[in-house]
């Protein structure tokens, strides 16, 4: 179940990318940066929501613990891949802890939460438990 878990979490890698694409490409253009991050963090999260519909199924009837376990690797796997990545691009790790900081106008941490209840909440909504 985990690593079945783990190759869904793989999925968001380029859908988050497809998505910060998205926003400075079209998105940031046509309303402003302001607006353009909580937007991207909401189709971000739909997106995230329509492949854990379709895919948590997948993993088989657990108990509540179990999805809860799982977003938590989720949210694990989502922090290192953000901050390995952000350091291999240059950032610094005060850059990348900033990107958690929703008083700067960034929702980014808006998303990690999600994803760790991601699981949880398509299993209720899909009554696998």
């Amino acid at each position: 179940m985990i690593i079945k878990s783990i190759l869904i979490w793989l999925l968001f890698v380029p859908l988050a990318i497809l998505n910060g694409g998205l926003r400075e490409g079209i998105i940031e253009p046509m309303i402003g940066s302001i607006y353009a991050n909580p937007v991207s963090c909401i189709i971000l999260c739909i997106l995230i929501f329509i492949v854990s519909f379709f895919l948590i199924p997948r993993l088989g009837k657990g108990e509540r613990k179990i999805y809860l376990k799982i977003g938590v690797l989720w949210i694990f796997l989502t922090i290192l891949f953000e901050t390995v990545l952000g350091l291999l691009m240059g950032l610094t790790i005060n850059d990348v802890i900033n990107s958690y900081n929703i008083t700067t106008g960034n929702f980014w941490l808006i998303v990690v939460i999600f994803i760790g209840f991601a699981p949880l909440l398509i299993a209720k909504i899909r009554k696998i438990p």
